[in-house]
């Protein structure tokens, strides 16, 4: 699944991009005027090969959610069974999330795939990967695919093997496929897993050679002991695995978490259907280095929501080439960014669709 996945993302068609700059020339507005929006509707008519693009309907969250084994370290304050209590928080529309989801009108897909602890309330029998995930955005969906329960600690060996990071990454892949075939038309990244941002600090160094003190940041908000721990973490795990950035399975083995894998097969599903992928924070932008090492192309399929307060966020972005939509000094994770940003992208392909040509308007042009 995974390589001919790969094999099935193309560049962003020259032609639909060079008619959508054409089309914004003539519209009643100043050259430009519209900033940043104007190259993300110019790309999305590239993703689609087609202009005007789509509009983005149907948008789906899907929120991978595990566990780490690296938490016991010392990385969080938070206990580690505090990922399966917010899956049922999800699970019963009471996250923060769930308020924007429906405000967006967002159906919301969370995926265990590697949570280490029980589900409070969750059904015996949870959809199993694979199944068809309905888009229903007043009711929150779970979805079974545990490839384990947690990954290990990557201080003292690998987070997983690579047939764990491969199976991560093709349930990401899979979900992308399940969702646009139910009708998606945007994808909106979403993770939960209470310690996941070390791994993530440890994705960003290994993917931009940057020092783990660069990349870390302090997560849910810890003390300056955590974080000076936090980020010796880091940088052991980078000296014991010295991962290659040439072989993405390999770093998301050695230092990954299986949702940071499943992410970045999401968006690579979503590449190769030429659907776009809404960034929200540091995990996803982990994720989708991951993604671009794969297939350098799928950063055409990006959009990168907001620009989280962790460090690593930045650093991620800046090497895709993606600037964010929006900077609310948000670092809470889940969709919420991504979600918050989905109205600017439906406004960048809108303005394709409704706004009158000079011409068409009677309106005399400069």
């Amino acid at each position: 699944m995974l390589e001919s996945t790969i094999a099935a993302i193309e560049p962003l068609d020259e032609a639909a991009m060079a008619e959508a700059r054409e089309l914004h020339g003539r519209l009643t507005k100043p050259a430009g005027s519209l900033g940043a929006l104007e190259e993300l509707s110019v790309r999305l008519a590239g993703l689609a090969g087609t202009c005007p693009p789509p509009l983005p309907g149907a948008p789906a969250v899907a929120i991978f959610a595990g566990d780490h084994g690296v938490h016991a370290q010392g990385v969080s304050p938070w206990p580690q069974e505090v990922t399966a209590q917010m899956i049922a928080n999800f699970l019963a529309g009471g996250a923060v999330v769930n308020a924007f989801a429906r405000q967006a009108g967002a159906a919301v897909t969370v995926v265990d795939v590697g949570v280490a602890t029980p589900i409070p309330g969750a059904p015996a029998d949870p959809v199993p990967g694979g199944a068809a995930v309905p888009l229903d955005p007043a009711v929150p969906r779970l979805v079974g695919a545990t490839v384990r329960r947690g990954t290990r600690d990557f201080t003292v060996t690998a987070a997983l093997t690579r047939d764990e990071a491969r199976a991560g990454v093709e349930e990401g892949i899979r979900v992308a496929g399940e969702l646009i075939g139910a009708g998606a038309g945007i994808l909106l990244t979403g993770d939960m897993g209470i310690g996941n941002t070390t791994p993530a600090a440890a994705l960003i160094a290994a993917f931009t050679g940057a020092d783990a003190a660069e990349t870390t940041g302090r997560g849910t908000g810890v003390d300056d002991p955590t974080y000076r721990r936090k980020v010796e973490v880091v940088r052991t795990a980078l000296d014991r695995h010295r991962p290659d950035p040439a072989d993405p399975l390999g770093v998301l083995a050695a230092v990954g978490g299986l949702e940071h894998a499943a992410l970045a097969g999401l968006i690579l599903g979503a590449a190769a259907r030429r659907v776009p992928v809404l960034l929200d924070g540091v995990i996803a932008g982990s994720a989708a280095l991951a993604a671009a090492a794969f297939a350098p192309d799928a950063v055409g399929a990006m959009v990168a929501g907001h620009r989280s307060a962790e460090p690593g966020a930045t650093l991620a972005l800046r090497r895709l080439g993606l600037e964010p939509l929006i900077d609310l000094g948000l670092r809470l994770g889940e969709g919420t960014g991504a979600l918050l940003a989905l109205p600017v992208v439906t406004g960048a392909v809108r303005v394709l669709h409704e706004v009158a040509t000079f011409d068409s308007a009677g309106v005399a042009e400069k």
